[in-house]
């Protein structure tokens, strides 16, 4: 019994690996979803007295529940029939694509992560890069929504600052969903996105398939009351103009409201601009076409280097914020009063 056994080196790093995953996916996860569950129900206790709009059950029902929600609904099973029957796949093949497609979709909004550490950073980033000012806003338009409507804001896209600043700038109205293009789909930042309540877009997908699971989930969430916030021009502005609008996100939302449902689904304009945006030489380059655009390694070096001296300016006190950042609240449309107005029905278009 007291004898030694000697493993060869890979055996032992196979069992020392094992033993690892073991201790992580039994003993760590487990413990930190009981402290996270814990942290969670105080910060959405707290919230929801202070919160224009609440958080819907919708957003804090577990991911796994959601996307067995998806795969079960009956256009995205009729969309599996369909795509099986014409492309001759098997059933069992369409649908492990389609439960991909719904994992890469759905969110896993932490409550905890968004309202003590998601808004404590957009508010010192914003505060601190930015002097922010508020402009014109209908207060007492905004006051007369429901609030068990489905609000969605619908906003320019200058800077990808636009996220951190409209969270910042909704934290005592709702938790905001975006949608979150391709670029951010890398570990570990999807994740964090995930947790904040974003779900991912394929901007450019010609995925039929793809497309009804995307419009189903968005649909759901229309449904459930998740406030959400949508830029139409489907990516950032290269000189400050308004690009064409991409409506197929708004598409999805409409298809999801009901005239005589429970909610009304109200669209509140939301106009950001800036003294100057911190992608302005890469949108620069961008749009001349002659330019030579650099690879993904200088890139990602020229980002570094502007962090790196933008943080030498701080150590030396001589940094200064990229002027003033502002926002403008528009009135909102609610779609029942726009279509009882026009005699409309988009359920029946």
């Amino acid at each position: 019994m007291t004898s030694a056994v000697i493993l060869p080196f890979w055996a032992f790093v196979v069992v020392a690996v094992l033993a690892a995953w073991a201790a992580y996916d039994k003993l760590l996860m487990p413990a930190l979803r009981w402290f996270m569950a814990g942290r969670t129900n105080v910060v959405l206790e707290e919230v929801s007295t202070r919160l224009r709009i609440s958080v819907r059950p919708f957003q804090h029902t577990r991911r796994q529940i959601l996307i067995h929600r998806l795969l079960g609904d009956p256009k995205v099973q009729a969309a599996v029939e369909q795509y099986a029957a014409q492309n001759k796949v098997p059933l069992p093949v369409v649908l492990a694509t389609v439960e991909r497609y719904a994992r890469e979709i759905v969110p896993a909004f932490n409550a905890y992560l968004y309202f003590r550490i998601g808004n404590w950073i957009g508010r010192k980033v914003s505060q601190g890069l930015y002097r922010v000012r508020l402009g014109f806003v209908d207060t007492e338009a905004l006051k007369s929504v429901s609030e068990n409507a489905t609000v969605v804001f619908v906003m320019n896209h200058r800077s990808n600052m636009d996220y951190i600043l409209a969270g910042y700038l909704a934290a005592d109205q709702a938790a905001l969903s975006y949608a979150v293009g391709e670029w951010a789909r890398i570990w570990p930042l999807a994740a964090l996105i995930r947790s904040m309540g974003a779900y991912f877009v394929r901007r450019n997908s010609k995925d039929e398939l793809y497309r009804r699971v995307l419009e189903r989930y968005i649909s759901m969430a229309t449904q459930a009351g998740v406030p959400q916030a949508v830029f139409p021009e489907g990516g950032l502005t290269r000189d400050g103009l308004m690009r064409e609008p991409r409506l197929g996100v708004v598409d999805y939302m409409l298809r999801g409201f009901w005239l005589d449902g429970a909610r009304d689904l109200v669209f509140v304009l939301l106009g950001l601009n800036y003294d100057r945006v911190l992608e302005d030489r890469t949108l620069l380059l961008s749009a001349d076409p002659d330019a030579r655009k650099p690879g993904r390694f200088w890139a990602a070096w020229n980002t570094l280097g502007f962090a790196a001296n933008n943080l030498r300016l701080m150590l030396n006190s001589e940094w200064r914020r990229f002027g003033y950042a502002c926002v403008n609240f528009g009135a909102p449309v609610s779609m029942r009063e726009y279509c009882a107005l026009r005699g409309l029905d988009f359920q029946k278009l």
